[in-house]
């Protein structure tokens, strides 16, 4: 049996051999050294070589597989060295990379400050259905028929149904009102819909927080007082409010609420637009046909409510011209609102 050919072409082939990688280092090892490898089938194949060639056939494999192993552990030796040079020039006393702290939303920061406020006066959150029916978002809030704000330029209404993107979160005012008895103290933040053109003032949906309050006794002074108290809380304490007649379905009597420029200071600017006063809410005096429709005795009970846009106030505080800024998620613009203005 004539086994030095194969002997030539294994050590031809472990000498020639320069991995560049340890995948390729794997490889070989399986290949030579492995349970199913070239060597271990050599040595099966001992039983058949005639006696006489034992001893050189013998001889033959073993230098294959030392060959094979001298090569493998060299290797071995060198990407180990290779990866303990590449950690000792890590420099671990040096400083690591600055992480850069996300924030939040403005529309979200303004809405957290907004909740606080009244947080502090005892009113809570109430949230309720974006999609709505005819009743919680109209007719309930004593809104005719033939009101403006039912026309389909105004609503977005869901094929030919009764149910609708809600236009406002009054609509939730009307679910806690015929779901528990008074008193009632609550605020509605969310999301609103309405059909109408984007522009850098206008959207067709935007955040509002509405703020209801229903109980033996309220009076408009009442309004008067909460509203002074959120202008001086949210604008600082130098603010103060005017009240303009004004006119809410839902609301007798209704106003528009100003809060004195807190850019200028009064002295007239592009926003407060020379007059020193900004608008920011409108509110009144729940309508006693509004208390009617919930089951509330209005002899009894009386109320004040409010809303306000969320985008309006954020833009007024951070002097956003554009609307449309808080929907195009520009990591350039959202990167100004620091963990400071939280």
């Amino acid at each position: 049996m004539d086994v030095s050919i194969d002997h030539k072409q294994y050590l031809e082939e472990i000498n020639s051999f320069e991995p560049k990688s340890a995948e390729e280092l794997e490889a070989f090892r399986l290949k030579f050294l492995g349970n199913k490898g070239i060597i271990k089938q050599l040595f099966a194949d001992f039983k058949t070589v005639p006696n006489d060639q034992k001893k050189d056939y013998g001889q033959l494999v073993n230098e294959i597989k030392n060959a094979a192993e001298s090569k493998l552990k060299e290797f071995q030796t060198k990407i180990t060295s290779a990866k303990d040079s590449k950690q000792s020039s890590i420099d671990l006393t040096a400083p690591a990379y600055p992480i850069r702290f996300g924030s939040r939303h403005p529309i979200q920061i303004i809405k957290n400050k907004i909740i606080d406020i009244f947080h502090k006066i005892g009113y809570v959150v109430a949230e309720g259905p974006e999609i709505e029916d005819d009743w919680h978002n109209f007719t309930a809030l004593n809104t005719p028929e033939d009101h403006p704000a039912r026309d389909m330029q105004d609503t977005f209404y869901i094929s030919d149904s009764e149910m609708l993107l809600r236009t406002h979160t009054s609509s939730v005012q009307i679910r806690e009102m015929e779901s528990q008895p008074p008193p009632i103290r609550i605020i509605t933040p969310g999301r609103v819909y309405r059909n109408e053109t984007i522009s850098a003032r206008a959207h067709c949906t935007f955040h509002q927080v509405e703020g209801l309050y229903i109980d033996e006794d309220v009076s408009f002074a009442d309004l008067k007082q909460t509203l002074l108290y959120f202008a001086r809380e949210m604008f600082g304490l130098n603010s103060q409010i005017r009240l303009r007649p004004s006119f809410f379905p839902f609301t007798e009597i209704s106003a528009e609420l100003d809060v004195s420029c807190f850019i200028c200071d009064q002295k007239g600017c592009p926003v407060c637009k020379g007059t020193g006063w900004v608008e920011i809410m409108g509110c009144g005096m729940v309508d006693p046909a509004v208390l009617e429709n919930c089951n509330i005795n209005p002899d009894k009970y009386s109320g004040f409510a409010f809303g306000m846009g969320i985008e309006r106030i954020a833009m007024l505080k951070y002097q956003i011209d554009d609307i449309r800024m808080f929907f195009e998620n520009d990591i350039r613009f959202l990167q100004q609102f620091s963990t400071a203005d939280q």
